[in-house]
């Protein structure tokens, strides 16, 4: 069983909860805690064997823990998820891969694409793709289109699996800390159009992706995960976005598999990520 705490920092915590745990006849597997001294916050998660009955001890460790400290006990394993997708197949047949396989770790309620070019790939999963798009629109009108059908599915989290659209500030407050998304990782560099074109022209010797989740400033988001590879002047721009396509759909996945095990905490803009 999982217990992830996040509240105000003060001494003696992690005692004070193992004393609620050995009370409760619960053996701690595993125990990550972290403080940021910035802010002031103490991060906490346990691995516990199996508990008779959660809502006790949520009680129980509320009442020894600061004011509106944030206690989830045994959280939902099975994440469900949305996807959002435009024309790029790869993170999406990854997700698809291994959801079909159970390996994913959430499970994939349906896709929702502002092209029809993925529709294909979903069909053969027999997961519902809905094309929704933008085109002859406003955007608060798509976007109203793709909440209503987003909120019939009630998802844990909300991917951007290569979703080339901005999303408004309206959007992202429906979902606070729900949307994840991955991209490239020259940001700020190399903004725009063809950003690999614009790294071969350059020279660079590394090239990655980031994922993390979306807030209202553009690609600013607290980090989950990061990687990079090296490349070098053998390497064409096909072989750069063949390469950079590889990496976005390792990250991506990396990211969702910490998120999905309740390892990633917010600390203001960035995050505690417990690997």
């Amino acid at each position: 069983m999982i217990v992830v705490i996040q509240c105000k920092d003060q001494i003696g915590l992690v005692a004070t909860i193992s004393k609620v745990m050995m009370q409760n006849q619960l053996n701690i597997i595993s125990l990550r805690e972290h403080v940021d001294l910035a802010c002031g916050q103490f991060y906490l998660r346990l691995e516990v064997g199996n508990c008779n009955n959660t809502a006790i001890l949520e009680e129980e460790l509320k009442s020894v823990l600061p004011d509106n400290a944030t206690i989830l006990v045994n959280p939902t394993a099975n994440k469900r998820l949305a996807i959002l997708v435009t024309k790029e197949y790869h993170c999406l047949a990854d997700i698809l891969i291994r959801n079909y396989y159970g390996t994913l770790g959430g499970e994939v309620l349906c896709v929702i694409g502002n092209h029809e070019v993925l529709s294909d790939i979903c069909s053969r999963f027999e997961i519902p793709f809905f094309l929704i798009s933008h085109q002859d629109k406003s955007k608060e009108e798509f976007e109203q289109e793709m909440i209503s059908k987003i909120d019939i599915y009630q998802p844990d989290y909300i991917v951007l699996a290569k979703f080339m659209r901005i999303l408004s500030e309206r959007f992202v407050s429906q979902y606070p800390a729900k949307l994840i998304n991955i991209h490239h990782s020259f940001l700020p560099a190399f903004i725009g159009a063809n950003p690999y074109k614009q790294a071969f022209e350059r020279g660079v010797k590394l090239i990655g992706a980031t994922a993390h989740l979306v807030t209202n400033e553009l690609d600013q988001g607290p980090i989950i995960a990061q990687q990079i590879i090296s490349v070098n002047h053998a390497h064409t721009v096909a072989d750069m976005v063949k390469a950079g396509k590889e990496v976005e759909t390792s990250v991506l996945v990396r990211a969702l598999k910490l998120v999905f095990e309740d390892r990633v905490f917010l600390s203001q803009n960035k995050t505690v990520v417990f690997e």
